[in-house]
């Protein structure tokens, strides 16, 4: 009974350690004062209307929106392809592969950023807009193939070899029999590379450039020279977002399948 008692007051702390911040953000995005304080004096929703007056924040949220879109994409069309490869065929080494695939998502985020920095600015000094493109499809690639390689592994491949043997060519099987089949996966996938390209920062900060800034970046921009509630208020836009995504994600493939 202790251990029981114990273990549901841990959990309790853990919950109001992982949520209390979140709604002191919530609360301190309406407060009236010019620097965020909690608790807060009055009532107001003039800071959610100061992010859509700032050019920069609304700049930067299409420059993420358009970024994330493309990269996600761009990780599709290649993760797709990778991810049935290593489903469907006895690859030697597949196991490394796998691993290889995934690394960005165990490497820390610092790493990565500081590693494509050296390569894609110093070395082969692409522009920055496309170095961005290119950084955000490497930490979205790991995203698809774990989440579409999982539905894959799941499917019966038997249905792609009946269609084969009624006329199909593999390709054309591919397409009408295995792609319908893992359309939550590819769709669960897509969210999750989506929101981890959006609300990246490490890779987002060494990659950016003048002029080009995405939303995570402009934020941490404006926090070290301001310090007033918009900042809580876009955090808070941020969170619906996300949680909306989320959303969709487990009513199609369920999170407990996707981590």
């Amino acid at each position: 009974m202790r251990k029981k008692t114990g273990l549901t007051a841990l959990v309790a702390f853990i919950f109001a350690f992982l949520f209390i911040p979140l709604i002191i953000i919530v609360v301190t995005s309406f407060g009236e004062n010019p620097s965020i304080q909690f608790p807060i004096e009055g009532f107001t929703f003039k800071w959610y209307t100061a992010i859509f007056a700032n050019g920069t924040f609304t700049a930067s949220f299409f420059l993420s929106l358009q970024l994330s879109l493309m990269a996600t994409g761009l990780a599709l069309i290649v993760g797709i392809p990778a991810a049935y490869a290593l489903a469907r065929y006895s690859v030697r080494g597949r196991k490394w592969i796998k691993s290889f695939f995934l690394s960005p998502t165990i490497v820390p985020g610092v790493v990565v950023g500081y590693s494509l920095f050296q390569f894609i600015v110093i070395r082969w000094q692409l522009p920055v807009f496309q170095g961005l493109l290119l950084g955000h499809f490497l930490i979205s690639l790991p995203y698809i193939i774990r989440v579409v390689g999982g539905s894959l592994e799941q499917l019966d491949f038997s249905i792609e070899e009946v269609a084969w043997t009624l006329g199909c060519t593999k390709i054309t099987a591919f397409i009408k029999i295995v792609l319908p089949n893992i359309t939550s996966g590819i769709f669960a996938s897509f969210m999750l590379a989506f929101i981890n390209s959006f609300n990246n920062i490490p890779v987002s900060q060494f990659l950016s450039g003048p002029g080009i800034s995405t939303l995570p970046t402009s934020l941490m921009n404006y926090i070290e020279y301001n310090y007033d509630p918009t900042v809580s208020a876009l955090s808070v836009l941020l969170m619906i977002g996300t949680i909306l995504l989320m959303y969709l994600i487990e009513k199609t493939l369920g999170l407990a399948s996707v981590t």
